[in-house]
């Protein structure tokens, strides 16, 4: 859950005038005054010129001096043939749409660069730590192994609220203490060295890496130990990160710790545990401190620990439940689907990197969703949810955020968690083991299947509530995505003109719909429940002007846009 106070040419005329008049004084040049001497000089050389060049005698010609002045002309850039091509059929506004006028939109792409880059592995999958007991999670389980793909190389992060309260790790086969408790929809699990080697084929299937927590909430530096040195054995480079705890601000109101537990305690027992991993996974960095309150993150950057690479921060923009702390943060549609969420997470984020720049670590998000709010709401399962996650996440690498993680639960999706990205087939409570993707994970997937590069500086204007990104890949091509929030149930189509960096030759698209906001199990990339059609494969944007630095086409609302133009 997140922080309740989240931060938001012409050069003068030398010539003098006339006072009076105001006009320009011609200056009258002195005469020039030439000696005798010289004039009897000359004429004695042009007699000397004239015997010389008597009839019968010849010169070889000087060559004729060139013109006073020439201007090159460059030859004409000559292009290859343009291709025959197929272009991309968008779905329009359903049907009996009011089609409301949306101003157009003017991007355009500069050849500068943001400072900052999208890198395969940004967007990944935070899930519980009670989850590593799953036996779905297999390369044995090709529902998830064709999901995860579909997010290119993701990183699964694996914390949550379970991890201080119904997770035990042995390497022994120990029997669970009792004072671990959980109920029948959250039950207690053990994991041990066996789980993660069943979780390390996975990895090895789709091509991820993983990020672990600790329990902190039972006090155990030794047995946290234990796990990391499993960890690093079975995992090797996979293995990212381990952050000590889960939301340690919460621990003294939650329950976690009922004595209480302030920040001094949280970094007492942090530098324990930090030195207890560092002995035995030396090369694992420690990340931390997984907090969803500010005051939380310069404590763990000023603490003397080892290892300490990653400042991480939790962040949930849809934090008033009730709406009455804050009804702009409610999760509602009309909240999420409106500028000034996305200017919050702005704030927000700016403010966690500026704190770890200053500190010299990188800055991780490594659990985040709409809302922390539990059970369902209006943005539960929804198109729009799809909308927000595509935009949040490439708002947050845009700003320098290395990676993300959007909170998931391998549960059942009948009675599960209503925010998850993914969920498991079955009865209640009952997996099969089928693993899909909600709305929201079409969201991840557009933005995880874009090819790595770094952002260039975009400007925009109009187009309502739309949002523009471009990155210069690195085989020379840019890539643009518009977000169009705009509602995909009143809103026509709005006119889009890009200027390019460059004259493409090529200009194809990949695209997200859906026929509403509050639609679900209804979003899809190009037509499909899957992954956007490869780049080589991709048709090319209507109205596509061959060989043009400005395109312009139109885009259809409540979608998101992966443009690629190769020059």
């Amino acid at each position: 859950m997140p922080s309740q106070d989240p931060p938001n040419e012409h050069l003068p005329d030398p010539r003098p005038e006339d006072a009076a008049t105001g006009t320009r004084r011609r200056k009258l040049r002195p005469a020039v005054v030439v000696p005798v001497v010289a004039v009897m000089a000359v004429m004695a050389v042009l007699v000397s010129l004239a015997l010389f060049l008597r009839p019968g005698t010849t010169v070889d010609a000087a060559p004729s001096p060139a013109p006073a002045s020439t201007t090159a002309t460059a030859p004409a850039k000559t292009l290859p043939p343009a291709p025959a091509v197929s272009y991309y059929q968008q779905a329009g506004p359903p049907a009996g749409s009011p089609l409301e006028a949306v101003e157009p939109l003017q991007i355009s792409v500069a050849k500068d660069l943001v400072g900052t880059r999208l890198a395969k592995g940004m967007v990944g999958i935070s899930l519980e730590a009670t989850d590593l007991a799953d036996p779905s999670l297999s390369s044995g389980n090709a529902s998830l192994v064709k999901l995860f793909q579909e997010a290119d190389q993701p990183v699964l992060r694996f914390g949550g609220n379970a991890v201080d309260r119904r997770f035990f790790w042995t390497s022994t086969n120990e029997v669970v203490p009792s004072n671990y408790t959980g109920d029948k929809a959250h039950p207690v699990r053990a994991v041990g060295p066996a789980d993660l080697a069943r979780v390390n084929t996975l990895l090895d299937a789709v091509d991820a890496k993983i990020a672990l927590t600790v329990d902190l909430g039972h006090y155990g530096p030794d047995r946290a130990a234990d796990m990391a040195k499993h960890a690093a054995q079975i995992f090797g480079p996979r293995l990212l990160s381990f952050t000590i705890g889960n939301e340690p601000n919460g621990f003294g109101t939650n329950g976690v710790r009922p004595g209480g537990y302030t920040i001094e305690n949280y970094v007492a027992e942090l530098k324990a545990y930090a030195n207890a991993i560092n002995a035995v996974a030396p090369n694992v960095p420690i990340s931390g401190p997984g907090a969803y309150d500010q005051k939380w993150w310069q404590p763990f950057i000023d603490a003397d620990i080892p290892q300490k690479k990653i400042l991480s921060f939790h962040y949930y923009p849809m934090y008033s439940c009730d709406g009455v702390v804050d009804p702009l943060a409610s999760p509602t549609i009309a909240n999420v689907m409106s500028r000034l969420m996305h200017e919050r997470a702005v704030d927000y984020q700016q403010a966690a990197l500026a704190a770890g720049r200053a500190a010299g670590l990188e800055t991780w998000l490594p659990e985040t969703g709409i809302a922390a709010c539990p059970g369902s709401n209006e943005t539960s399962r929804t198109h729009a949810s799809a909308l927000w996650t595509a935009d949040y996440a490439l708002n947050a690498a845009q700003l320098g955020i290395t990676r993300i993680g959007f909170h998931s639960s391998l549960l059942t999706c009948k009675g599960g968690p209503p925010m998850s990205a993914v969920c498991s087939g079955g009865a209640y409570l009952k997996p099969d083991g089928k693993v899909s993707g909600r709305a929201n994970f079409f969201g991840i997937s557009m933005v995880a299947e874009m090819a790595e590069g770094k952002f260039l500086k975009v400007n925009t204007k109009g187009g309502g509530l739309v949002f523009a990104y471009a990155l210069q890949n690195a085989d020379g091509s840019t890539s643009v995505a518009i977000v169009n929030e705009n509602d995909p149930e009143k809103s026509a189509q709005t006119e889009v003109t890009i200027k390019l960096p460059g004259e493409p030759l090529t200009g194809t698209m990949t695209q997200m719909t859906g026929p509403s906001y509050a639609a679900e199990d209804s979003t899809v990339i190009d037509g499909a429940k899957s992954e956007p059609v490869p780049l080589a494969e991709r048709a090319t944007v209507e109205g596509f002007k061959y060989g043009s630095q400005t395109q312009t086409f139109k885009l259809t609302a409540g979608t998101v846009t992966v443009l690629n133009f190769q020059y």
